[in-house]
């Protein structure tokens, strides 16, 4: 009833999240090289044979920069929504890769893979749950906003990795021009530290036994006033902030006795 979870790589140079049982695991994103994916699962005791799947949440860079030559070498199935895929950045995908629908599970073996959608500056950006028996991983990046989509299915995560990307004070007053502060925070961008916490605070469900902290900004952020602000409020949930350099460790999700839904009915986008 277990999963396993680790991310590879979280941040602006490259996102890379491994979940899987025993028999088999799925790659969320795949914004590392290959090598260096294949190098950092050998650290873990993980292996890239495993991986049955990958699916992409948006076609940037820095979500999809290792996807070619990892098809290429391991001939691993991808999924990617029909509009990410006729985005420029993946058109070569087209007929290498398969299409998910939101809210559709997909089964890989085990597994369960559920698509919702979210807010951010892409073509069809999408967050995912996955599941195997009564244990649910969520993965939640690259979102401008918390919207119902994200609440909803984050109450049901025995695990999740939430983006917390920015401090307010430290974009407002660093270097970067108007145009991308703007963006960042305009609602189609990046979840703030704030954001995240009121999320974690508000909505955490009571059996969240492991909350990674992702997609930290380089520039606009710090690891350890991330750390505190989660640590402070955690209770039982142990708070893991995912480095943009190196692998997190293995973590192993187990389900308790409350049993979690995936919310499946329909939402606006709003």
């Amino acid at each position: 009833m277990s999963l396993t979870l680790a991310s590879l790589n979280s941040g602006s140079n490259g996102n890379c999240y491994y979940v899987g049982n025993a028999n088999e695991a799925v790659l969320i994103d795949a914004g590392i090289s290959c090598r260096e994916t294949e190098r950092r699962l050998k650290r873990l005791g993980l292996s890239i044979e495993q991986v049955k799947a990958i699916f992409i949440t948006h076609e940037h860079n820095d979500h999809i920069s290792g996807l070619h030559k990892l098809i290429k070498r391991h001939n691993i199935p991808v999924y990617v929504s029909l509009a990410t895929r006729q985005s420029l950045s993946l058109e070569w995908s087209m007929k290498l890769s398969h299409s998910f629908t939101t809210y559709q599970p997909v089964a890989i073996g085990g597994l369960t893979i559920t698509s919702l959608p979210k807010h951010h500056d892409a073509a069809d950006p999408h967050s995912f749950l996955i599941t195997h028996q009564n244990t649910t991983v969520g993965v939640f990046t690259d979102m401008g906003r918390v919207c119902q989509h994200l609440v909803n299915n984050f109450k049901q995560c025995h695990a999740a990795i939430l983006e917390s990307n920015y401090d307010e004070v430290m974009l407002e007053t660093g270097g970067y021009p108007q145009h991308l502060k703007n963006r960042i925070r305009g609602g189609s961008g990046h979840l703030s530290n704030k954001q995240a916490l009121q999320l974690f605070m508000e909505h955490r469900p009571a059996f969240m036994s492991h909350l990674l902290l992702g997609h930290l900004s380089h520039h606009n952020n710090n690891p350890a006033l991330v750390a505190n602000m989660f640590n402070a409020v955690a209770g039982s949930t142990k708070i893991v902030i995912a480095s943009r350099y190196r692998e997190t460790e293995v973590f192993q999700i187990n389900a308790v006795s409350t049993k979690p839904r995936v919310v499946a009915e329909q939402l606006q986008l709003f």
